[in-house]
């Protein structure tokens, strides 16, 4: 199994990075946020996940170790391929997948693209155990606030559009909220929202 891959990036585009290791280039799929942030002539180390079919190899790419964690963790469950387990790592993290299985939150389950109600009853019923697994592998308390993902502006403006903001006020008050993160990198995507919601009463 290749658990690991580091080398240097000789392509990337929207979902799979070609990585140069030991004179072979590897094809790794990633979250896009991941590709759109290596460039060719990148040095990069990958935490992989290699899944082996009757008909082809795939090599899936993280930048950290609980990304990897988050995507296998994912996939353990019934009826869950790799596609769903990349997006789920690229609309959560492992920690905001965390918070929605420990909270039992469907709604942000059913933003993730492919999965709907049912899926996202299923993902609750057989993955809640692993809350404290993912928690710890990013490095967060169980008991405490939450780290926001790299994911929190796409969480804010679909949660709003949930609430039938249209898009663009969505957007406009997801930015408006940015430098509360930058301030503290630990606000969750709750406070993120009240703040937005207020923001947007006032308007």
């Amino acid at each position: 199994m290749i658990a690991q891959l580091q080398g240097q990036v000789v392509g990337v585009d929207a979902s799979t990075v070609v990585v140069s290791a030991g004179g072979v280039g590897f094809a790794v799929l990633c979250p896009p946020q991941t590709a759109s942030g290596l460039a060719v002539g990148d040095s990069v180390t990958l935490f992989t996940s290699l899944i082996v079919r009757e008909d082809a190899m795939a090599l899936f790419g993280f930048l950290t170790q609980a990304e990897r964690l988050c995507f296998d963790t994912v996939r353990g469950a019934s009826g869950i391929g790799p596609k769903i387990g990349l997006a789920v790592v690229a609309a959560l993290g492992p920690v905001g997948l965390a918070d929605a299985l420990r909270r039992e939150d469907l709604a942000a389950l059913i933003r993730v693209p492919g999965i709907g109600r049912k899926g996202a009853q299923r993902l609750v019923i057989e993955l809640k155990d692993k809350v404290p697994v993912l928690l710890a592998a990013a490095g967060a308390d169980e008991a405490g606030p939450l780290i926001v993902s790299n994911s929190w502006r796409d969480q804010v403006v679909s949660g709003l559009e949930g609430l039938g903001w249209p898009v663009k006020l969505a957007e406009s008050a997801a930015d408006g909220v940015a430098p509360m993160v930058d301030e503290d990198p630990t606000v969750s995507v709750s406070a993120l929202m009240r703040a937005a919601l207020q923001a947007l009463a006032r308007a």
